[in-house]
């Protein structure tokens, strides 16, 4: 805004900006993004893109790996939630790390947009996590694979984005694929349960929204990863813990975990790192391709996450099942 003063007449001239001129002269250039340590600036846009994919794809396999492996430990399928209030409590403390690596370390988003983030966030995560204790990891997966649908509804409701037929193709493929497994599942996998359909179902609901308000907010502010991250999961700790303290659930958590401290605890922590280093990339691909371009590669991790499951834990698998998994990764591709 300039301000313009004529001392004979005694009057201000105010112009105010364009609209394709900033508002906020505390907001810098959208120019330098951050990713671990890594400036993706200095690179072209394809460059950019494969690292955010390498990224995800590396850490996204191991977490999802490490995630399985916490819940084939007997007795804690009933702790979904425990788990990931210690993963936000992790993520909180890698984001504030992280941020003190950054010279700009203030919040430019919001503490109200941030407070639906975290809501946001609890929901999409907490429930995924709790629904394997009532789903078997693969049907977990082929539900989030469906995660694209929602976001592209999320996409138009929230940010008034339109997509062509071939998105709109790929996503209903996305769809007859998720219900060809699920049949299958539900006659050979003894864990399959309605329970699990229902929490992974209300946490995609959540991922519909969640990846467009990111992206709405990071774009508005230009807000850092670190950022993001460390008050969107710190708020959601808060949330979780007294969600657990009202409805007494924590204190059996921390009694099965306290048995066997170093399993447990070690194995959370080394998947909340993976999670916390693969969720800096996916914050990456928002900010700079939007949140459909990265669902869409988070997707197509979870089908490369489908077969390592079958291959490190056994599972019941069935012809249709086993004709789906090569079939569905190059739909995602």
């Amino acid at each position: 805004m300039d301000l313009k003063f004529n001392n004979s007449r005694k009057y201000i001239s105010i112009t105010v900006p364009s609209t394709t001129q900033t508002m906020s002269p505390h907001i810098k250039s959208i120019d330098d993004i951050m990713v671990l340590g890594i400036n993706l600036s200095r690179f072209n846009k394809l460059t950019q893109f494969l690292i955010c994919v390498a990224g995800v794809f590396i850490f996204y396999l191991i977490y999802g790996y490490l995630q399985e492996l916490i819940f084939s430990v007997e007795g804690f399928k009933s702790y979904g939630w425990y788990l990931t209030l210690v993963q936000f409590g992790f993520y909180s403390i890698f984001g504030l790390i992280e941020l003190q690596l950054i010279k700009d370390k203030r919040r430019r988003i919001p503490g109200k947009t941030y407070m639906i983030i975290a809501f946001l966030t609890v929901g999409t995560m907490g429930l995924s996590n709790t629904s394997l204790g009532y789903l078997n990891y693969p049907t977990q997966v082929i539900f989030k694979c469906c995660k694209l649908i929602p976001v592209m509804l999320g996409g138009i409701f929230i940010q008034g984005k339109r997509y062509n037929i071939v998105d709109v193709s790929a996503a209903v493929c996305m769809s007859l694929g998720l219900i060809w497994f699920t049949l299958a599942d539900s006659t050979i996998a003894p864990n399959f349960n309605l329970t699990g359909v229902i929490l992974i179902s209300l946490a995609l609901c959540a991922d519909a929204v969640i990846g467009n308000v990111q992206e709405k907010a990071m774009k508005l502010h230009n807000a850092s990863n670190s950022e993001m991250v460390l008050y969107s999961y710190s708020i959601g700790f808060v949330y979780i813990l007294l969600g657990l303290t009202c409805t007494s659930g924590l204190r059996p958590a921390v009694t099965f975990c306290s048995k066997n401290p170093v399993r447990t605890y070690s194995y959370a922590f080394l998947f909340s790192l993976t999670g916390y280093f693969g969720i800096s990339f996916v914050l990456a691909l928002i900010k700079m391709f939007g949140a459909l371009l990265a669902v869409t590669v988070t997707t197509g991790r979870k089908a490369m996450t489908i077969v390592l499951s079958f291959i490190f834990f056994a599972k019941p698998f069935s012809f249709q099942g086993g004709f789906f998994i090569p079939l569905l990764s190059p739909l995602l591709g």
